[in-house]
């Protein structure tokens, strides 16, 4: 099957066509925002980390930055540093360039401050923009996809309609050759004997349960218990009653397809097919991780109603919820409520759905794309220092 999409020269497909602002540390966000504000068709990437993080925390910020500007939506980049912050600007620029793809770096305290920085990274993203944004979309293979699922403000429909809907969109890309990818761990726990279960192998079962018990262990380390925080109070005022009714409709997404891989956050997977990521169940962080492992697109389910969206790629938002499809009708992109309802059936939703993600893909813009929702945010692991 084929889609409308941008084609880069490591073989990757964009279903979006950006030139990246992007702030490898939160003391260069405002000057990256400036940067971007000023050329028509950029995207921009902020974010709250890059600096005073030990070890695997540091390096996890990093893997994400390098995966976010690697994104394939992205045709070129711009990297804004300070200059003396912990993570590498030049790893990723230089990570970009093995892409085939533009890339450019400029420092504020090479450059003499802010104003200095500003203007003289306008003046290289203006040549970007002009080179790449003016790329057309060629027929691509469905099989380049990868799809991002993710769930947020979930509530009692979300598992018995929107969910199950996804799930089947899932196993048919997947059938067509195109990766589903699957996250927020702690969304897992009471359900990854199943997930376990399906896994292509021992050892890719062994890692369901591994990462799931590290966020109880995590959680313990605390001196808290992860099931009093989670389901949220929305999720309760929703109707779901524990973490194990949370997780059985949060799985459902995954359909029914063969587990082939776990990857870290941020990771870039290898295998096609259903792979899982290692995320917070934090929506948000969990969206930029699976952008960093390279997803194109999200298909986001919601019951109680988020707006969030994503700024270098299309979040497609579903709800089951009725009065959700009615009240944040402007935020929401497809009405599964029918199927809550008993009015239409799983099979044809589903069909429907499909036909919204090719459309999607090939250029449709989505309610967070329209209404300009960019959030973003990566994930901690340790302390500041």
């Amino acid at each position: 099957m084929k889609f409308m999409g941008y084609k880069r020269a490591d073989g990757t497909v964009g279903v979006r066509n950006y030139v990246l602002v992007l702030s490898s540390v939160v003391c260069a966000n405002h000057v990256s925002r400036k940067i971007s504000e000023a050329v028509p068709g950029t995207a921009l990437f902020v974010h709250g980390n890059g600096c005073g993080q030990l070890g695997a925390d540091g390096e996890q910020t990093q893997r994400t930055l390098d995966g976010i500007a690697k994104n394939p939506n992205i045709a070129a980049v711009l990297v804004v540093s300070l200059g003396c912050e912990g993570s590498s600007a030049e790893r990723i620029v230089e990570n970009v360039k093995t892409t085939g793809r533009p890339a450019a770096h400029v420092r504020i305290q090479e450059c003499g401050g802010t104003t200095a920085t500003i203007n003289a990274g306008i003046e290289i993203i203006k040549g970007m923009a002009e080179k790449c944004l003016s790329q057309k979309r060629e027929e691509a293979d469905i099989k380049d996809l990868v799809v991002a699922l993710e769930c947020g403000g979930s509530d009692a429909t979300s598992g018995i309609s929107a969910n199950p809907l996804v799930g089947w969109v899932s196993d048919r890309l997947i059938s067509l050759g195109a990766t589903a990818m699957l996250s927020e761990t702690p969304e897992m726990i009471g359900a990854e004997h199943i997930l376990s279960g399906r896994a292509v192998d021992p050892e890719v079962g062994k890692k369901v349960r591994e990462i799931v018990n590290d966020v109880e262990k995590s959680a313990n380390a605390m001196h808290v218990d992860l099931r009093g925080t989670n389901p949220t109070p929305g999720n309760i005022e929703g109707g779901l009653s524990s973490i194990e009714e949370k997780s059985m409709g949060c799985l459902t997404k995954a359909g029914s397809s063969k587990v082939m891989e776990v990857v870290r956050y941020g990771e870039i997977p290898k295998s096609n097919g259903l792979v899982i990521m290692d995320t917070p169940g934090f929506d948000v962080e969990s969206v930029t991780g699976m952008l960093a492992g390279g997803s194109q697109v999200i298909l986001f389910t919601t019951g109680r109603g988020t707006p969030v969206g994503a700024p270098i790629a299309p979040v497609i938002k579903i709800t089951g919820n009725p009065n959700v499809a009615e009240w944040m009708k402007e935020n929401i992109d497809f009405d599964a409520s029918p199927i809550t309802l008993g009015k239409e059936s799983l099979e044809s939703a589903g069909e429907k759905l499909f036909k919204k993600l090719l459309s999607v893909i090939s250029g449709e813009q989505t309610s967070s794309e329209i209404l300009g929702h960019t959030e973003t945010g990566i994930t901690r692991i340790g302390p500041s220092v």
